[in-house]
């Protein structure tokens, strides 16, 4: 061990007198040796290791476990880079750290573990780029990232730790997503039921099967396709996001504004192809209601609702008129059947399968010029458009651009309430995945319907009365006027219009009194119902890489799926010769995918008796999405080494079980970033409530407190041509400025990462400093919910006030105790017990950047009084212990404990020393500050009126004067009102 300060440690405080460096000084080499001893204690004692009430992580010297509280701390799911981490990655870490240290302190039995998210594209595209198999790289990047944060002191129960790529986990993924595949909803009674009730309901004939035929006469194909239509997971075509560049189908998020793959930059087109599904839609209702038994933020609770938008409404059919129609009808769904009398004109999505059936052969006589496209027939006019909607992304079809597209089909629609004629249209504003694919435009009180009316010169029509002022003719509006809170006009028949009994008025009627008169009439006519949507969409699943988890389905010579056995599980991933998905020219929107498990036709292809003899199969080729495991690594968290059931129902109830505070369910504290707010939480809520229904969890929501915690930013430097140059390069000019490499730079503020060329390593601060230090830094920055920029200087206060905690304690000439055994006197007493009870209450609220400050406070007042006594210095080294847990074995150690402090009481405060034995009363005359008196916390209102008029000070300043009142507020303000 150095007995000198590293020559990139911070220097010693200026203002400090001189000590010499010795062996027994607190220096980033002590620190280091100190943490080093520490987590191999830890590790060889398994000191952070949580018992289960059963199982083999069960522990029978722990006594009752399920009558011990318990404390299930999760941080979000990491993806091990293989870049390593930065100081912004440990923040969440380092802050559920001191909360699991906190809570063991406090008596729970404390389940803290990290695991690995290990499947993903970023390890398949290294190995497209290198030939290095993913899971080398992979494992690679796990072990420098376990390096990483065992360096920092993390209190994880090591046997618990999981990767994705496990098989022995990933067999446990395949068996969820078989029962999600072998799981119907029953709407009536609200729950996933296995598929073999609803193909015995077939069977017995209670449930007709959809054509009337006898279910034993069904072909198994036919079964298959009823039995799809009720599958939580089922394999449809459905339209996706066909990157032939790539090789793959994309997520929404995977594509650019502009209709590009964000990786490559290629084409994206719209196409119809067979892919897993994911009824998440059948749970929308309990998604949503299950949110108030959560305490989670309100935005991302709010997020959440937005995400499913459930809407009430009505569903409204418009008979199609003209050539090739065939009587059918296009059906809407419309929150504002209100305006039904408004509409004049409808649009399609592009790709809605009645397009084609309504096209006419011809464009009718009239047809306006602008609305054909420049095409000689409807049928070329509606093809040219698809393909150029085709390139668009649904984020860029969303977005409102200034100059609305489309084309007129040539066919028109009749308006059910009024009667007219109405031209339909198909534009890329309109979404397949909303609502029914189609919509009435109301142009006078929808915006992008106003803009479009206006780019094509439709008509429109004024229906909720104008309360800004504006008429009543929309031809002379600059924009739409959409509002609740208005009533309805011009919408009603007229005497000539249509037979009495049909006739409805909602002239005079307020929004929601038109809502449910209209909605009355048209279910009364057969033409539409009140109805609920929802904006979310069912769960696109399957992807074409490698990189992820089989699926552990078959198809039979017929094509028809079947469902591999448990004892057939995991299927694992085979090897390939190539990663790369099979790409095609990027604007041949025509193929489809090939995927790099097809390649291997040795695992493709295979013999397998799935109970009627062997038979010839093939595998299905796609693999799962990288969400697939992280819904449910907490269940394995709590059961890691049961080969038997995913969890121990006992051990789930334990860790996971409702209670009255927590009525879902769910672990304790889940802390991570609001970037998850939607996709991983929910459809972790989704796979938990499908488990919970079919009796394998007692718990209905997986997370119960849910907190965000805010990012580490740091400094940008970017050069004249905008590229971020080395930060930790960068020098400051003396005049306001910046150079790198004599060149000017400019500084902004970012995010820390590898790309802006500004990232720490936690490695760097522990070589400087030592892990406590970083600890404590990151912990002070801020209020653990906001962002907070790095700073390299700051650093060093978080180091000296370890420093002075050691000086407090130990000797640093001979790293003997300098602790007196003399009582603590008064003021010392109140000092430190004012700090337990405010660090407690703050650890329990995770504000530990007040609880370091009040620490520090603690042992400042200690530096003041020249000398410790050992009651109050294991007091505060326990206060420390969850924040710098490394320095706090140590000193207790030194103390004379031979166990560790990591199961020691954390400090109650004495309330007799809590209370200030006097405080200081502000006494003013006519708003002016004339006395303080030092008076009992206790003090009346009476007594303290009474001592504040005696004044001396107080008489001498009211002189003759009467006083006209006292307001008395004990016992910290007496104002006195004179004249």
């Amino acid at each position: 061990m150095s007995e000198t300060t590293p020559a990139s440690g911070p220097a010693e405080d200026a203002t400090e007198p001189f000590r010499a460096e010795s062996a027994f000084k607190y220096t980033a080499a002590l620190a280091a040796d100190i943490e080093s001893r520490w987590q191999d204690v830890w590790e060889k004692e398994g000191t952070f290791n949580a018992p289960n009430p059963v199982g083999a992580l069960a522990d029978p010297a722990a006594g009752d476990v399920a009558a011990k509280p318990h404390s299930f701390i999760m941080d979000m799911f990491p993806y091990p880079s293989g870049s390593g981490l930065h100081v912004g990655h440990p923040l969440g870490y380092i802050a559920t750290d001191v909360f699991a240290r906190y809570q063991r302190m406090t008596g729970h039995n404390v389940l803290h573990t990290l695991g690995y998210d290990a499947f993903g594209l970023p390890a398949e595209q290294h190995a497209v780029a290198t030939g290095e198999h993913p899971r080398v790289s992979t494992e690679a990047a796990m072990a420098n990232m376990r390096r990483q944060l065992r360096r920092l002191g993390l209190g994880h129960d090591s046997r618990r730790s999981i990767a994705t790529i496990d098989p022995d986990y990933y067999r446990w993924t395949q068996w969820i997503f078989l029962q999600i595949f072998n799981s119907w909803y029953d709407g009536e009674a609200g729950r996933a039921r296995p598929i073999a009730e609803l193909v015995a309901q077939f069977e017995a004939g209670s449930r007709p099967a959809p054509d009337g035929r006898p279910w034993a006469e069904l072909t198994g194909a036919e079964r298959e396709d009823v039995l799809g239509e009720y599958r939580l997971a089922y394999s449809k075509e459905v339209p996706v996001n066909w990157c032939p560049g790539l090789g793959t189908v994309l997520a929404n998020e995977e594509v650019t504004a502009d209709g590009r793959s964000e990786r490559g930059n290629f084409p994206v087109f719209k196409s119809n192809l067979r892919q897993w599904m994911m009824r998440i839609t059948t749970y929308s209702d309990r998604l949503i209601a299950d949110l108030d038994l959560l305490d989670w933020p309100e935005a991302i609770k709010q997020q959440q609702r937005n995400w499913i938008g459930r809407s009430e409404g009505a569903r409204v059919e418009f008979a199609v008129d003209g050539q090739g129609a065939g009587g059918r009808a296009i059906t809407v769904f419309t929150t504002r059947p209100d305006t039904l009398f408004g509409a004049t004109y409808m649009v399609l999505a592009p790709e809605h399968a009645l397009v084609d059936a309504i096209v006419p052969a011809a464009w009718p006589a009239g047809t306006h010029d602008d609305w054909t496209g420049g095409a000689a027939t409807p049928a070329e006019a509606v093809a040219a458009y698809r393909a150029t909607a085709a390139a668009k992304s649904d984020v860029e079809r969303q977005v409102d651009a200034k100059v609305k597209t489309g084309v007129f089909t040539g066919a028109y629609a009749t308006n059910p309430v009024s009667g007219e004629p109405v031209p339909v249209f198909i534009a890329d504003y309109v979404l397949m995945g909303y609502g029914t694919g189609a919509i009435m435009a109301v142009p006078a009180h929808d915006h992008r319907d106003f803009a479009f009316a206006r780019a094509f010169d439709l008509p429109m029509r004024c229906v909720v009365r104008p309360t800004d002022g504006r008429d009543q003719d929309p031809h002379t509006w600059d924009d739409a006027f959409d509002t609740y809170d208005s009533v309805i006009v011009n919408s009603a028949h007229s005497t000539d219009d249509v037979a009495t009994e049909d006739r409805i008025s909602l002239d005079g009627l307020s929004v929601v009194e038109a809502k449910q008169a209209v909605t009355a009439w048209l279910a009364g006519r057969g033409i539409g119902e009140g109805t609920v949507n929802y904006r979310l969409r069912d769960w696109l699943f399957s992807r074409q890489r490698y990189w992820g988890e089989p699926f552990p389905i078959v198809y039979d010579e017929d094509g028809v799926m079947h469902a591999l056995p448990d004892s057939m599980l995991p299927v694992e991933v085979p090897e390939v010769e190539d990663y790369s998905p099979h790409t095609y020219d990027p604007y041949d929107s025509t193929s489809s995918p090939k995927t790099p498990l097809s390649r291997n036709e040795d695992w493709v292809n295979v013999e397998l008796d799935l109970g009627d003899g062997v038979k010839k199969y093939r595998r299905e080729t796609n693999t799962m999405p990288n969400w697939a495991g992280s819904c449910w690594y907490e269940l394995r968290y709590i059961d890691p080494a049961n080969g038997e059931k995913v969890v121990d129902p006992a051990n789930e109830r334990y860790w996971l079980g409702a209670t009255a505070e927590k009525p879902a369910g769910g672990a304790d504290l889940y802390v991570g970033g609001a970037e998850h707010a939607v996709l991983h939480l929910l459809y972790a809520r989704f796979w938990h409530k499908v488990l919970h229904d079919l009796g394998h969890v007692s718990s209905v929501e997986p997370f119960h407190k849910l907190f965000n915690q805010g990012m580490i930013t740091a400094d940008v430097y970017r050069d004249e041509r905008g590229f971020p140059v080395p930060a930790a390069e960068v020098e400051d000019d003396g005049h306001g400025g910046y150079t790198w490499n004599g060149e000017a730079v400019k500084r902004e503020a970012g995010k820390m990462g590898k790309s802006l060329k500004n990232a720490v390593a936690p490695d760097e601060i522990a070589d400087q400093y030592g892990a406590d230090t970083l600890r404590l830094y990151e912990m002070s920055m801020g209020p653990l919910d906001v962002s907070r920029p790095w700073d390299d200087r700051a650093v060093v206060g978080s180091y000296r006030f370890l420093q002075r905690l050691w000086r407090n304690i130990a000797s640093e000439s001979t790293g003997e105790l300098v602790v007196t055994d003399e009582p603590a006197d008064e003021a010392t007493l109140r000092a430190l017990h004012k700090a337990i009870d405010g660090i407690r209450g703050d650890m329990a609220g995770l504000r530990f950047n007040t609880a370091v400050a009040k620490a520090i406070e603690l042992n400042n007042f200690l530096v003041k009084r020249g000398s410790t006594p050992r009651e109050v210095a294991e007091q505060i080294v326990l206060l420390v212990a969850p924040l710098a847990p490394h320095i706090a074995e140590e000193l207790w150690r030194k103390l004379g404990h031979a166990e560790s402090l990591a199961y020691a009481d954390y400090p109650v405060a004495d309330p007799a020393y809590v209370v200030d034995e006097s405080v200081t009363c502000v006494v003013q005359i006519k708003g002016k500050v004339k006395a303080r008196l030092e008076v009992s916390p206790e003090i009346t209102d009476a007594d303290l009126e009474t001592l504040a008029l005696a004044d001396p000070a107080v008489v001498a300043a009211v002189g003759d004067a009467a006083v006209r009142k006292v307001i008395v507020r004990a016992p910290k303000l007496v104002n006195i009102v004179t004249g």
